[in-house]
């Protein structure tokens, strides 16, 4: 495997992780408009998609591989955990 190769295979990895990250931010914007009012789109979908990856690399290590629908669950509670912490976890400073 070449070097662009494994640049393809780590962005295809980690696609799933943006992509849920980057929906579920913005329909965390829709739904909590009024709340969510001072807190960004690109940062909530930033936070979101760092925590679905993180969750993408945990389900590597505790599966063995990509791919496992369990996996995925966990991508999507670490997405709207990463969600939660910058629009309600924290106080606003």
């Amino acid at each position: 495997m070449g070097p662009l190769d494994a640049v393809w295979h780590l962005l295809n990895f980690f696609a799933p992780a943006f992509g849920v990250g980057c929906i579920a931010a913005s329909f965390a914007k829709l739904v909590w408009r009024a709340d969510l009012r001072s807190v960004s789109l690109a940062r909530l979908a930033l936070w979101s998609s760092g925590a679905a990856a993180i969750g993408l690399i945990a389900a590597l290590v505790i599966f063995g591989r990509d791919g496992r629908m369990a996996g995925y669950a966990i991508v999507v509670v670490t997405a709207a955990f990463g969600l939660w912490w910058p629009a309600f976890g924290r106080p606003s400073s």
